[in-house]
């Protein structure tokens, strides 16, 4: 995943999602994709036959975007939520941090560590007053520094791995129109719903389609474990 960031906006996203996404908003583009994935997960086997390895191309697997506008005091995710593409919007100061003492050095950045509680996890971040931009990974953000590592329970959290200058455009949202717009927690909900049963949902879409696994020995999708906003349950 990439951040970029300025004093005033930022924007969370992984870049074969951008260029996938970048390609696809033309009927030019969208061509010249499917070209290059076929070229490059088509293999023709011995026997003359074709086997096609979807892990071998760019293919866009993460469809999450965040952008976050403080002279709008407004977040807006985009993402595929049920297997449909949808948007929400959130307000920027939801997050109310709680700065300590503690310190630690990130990338040779001295940070100092934060808490707060935000849609049903208690985070603790790191963010470095050397780098006074307001925003982080993900959703995080409204700290006095960038964030440079964050992490809640059950494993669920975010390390910078590098930093640079960068004079790449925050280009917006690659054809928005084609994103319904929806509430956060209807968003989560209908995303564990089709997490659950999305075996039956794509055979009352598609009729009779054969998994090569029993759907029953996959287990539920458990939100309080997995989920970084388990609030959406209660």
């Amino acid at each position: 995943m990439t951040l970029l960031a300025n004093a005033t906006t930022s924007k969370y996203f992984n870049d074969i999602s951008l260029w996938n996404d970048s390609l696809s908003a033309t009927p030019e583009g969208k061509k010249q994709l499917q070209e290059i994935i076929m070229a490059t997960c088509m293999t023709q086997t011995p026997d003359g036959g074709i086997t096609f390895d979807m892990r071998k191309g760019p293919v866009k697997t993460i469809h999450t975007y965040v952008f976050c506008t403080a002279a709008d005091n407004n977040l807006r995710l985009y993402s595929k939520f049920g297997g449909e593409q949808c948007y929400y919007d959130e307000p920027l100061d939801e997050m109310q941090w709680q700065i300590g003492d503690s310190t630690a050095t990130i990338l040779s950045y001295e940070c100092i560590m934060a808490e707060c509680d935000y849609h049903g996890r208690h985070w603790k971040a790191w963010f470095t007053p050397d780098i006074p931009l307001f925003f982080g990974p993900w959703k995080l953000r409204g700290l006095p520094g960038l964030i440079l590592k964050a992490d809640a329970d059950n494993g669920i959290g975010f390390s910078a791995t590098g930093i640079e200058k960068s004079d790449r455009h925050i280009t917006p949202m690659y054809s928005p129109q084609d994103y319904s717009k929806t509430s956060r927690k209807k968003a989560l909900a209908d995303d564990e719903y089709y997490r659950n049963n999305r075996e039956s949902i794509i055979r009352t879409k598609h009729g009779d389609v054969q998994f090569n696994y029993n759907p029953a020995d996959r287990p539920l999708y458990d939100a309080a474990r997995y989920a970084p906003e388990p609030d959406y349950t209660e």
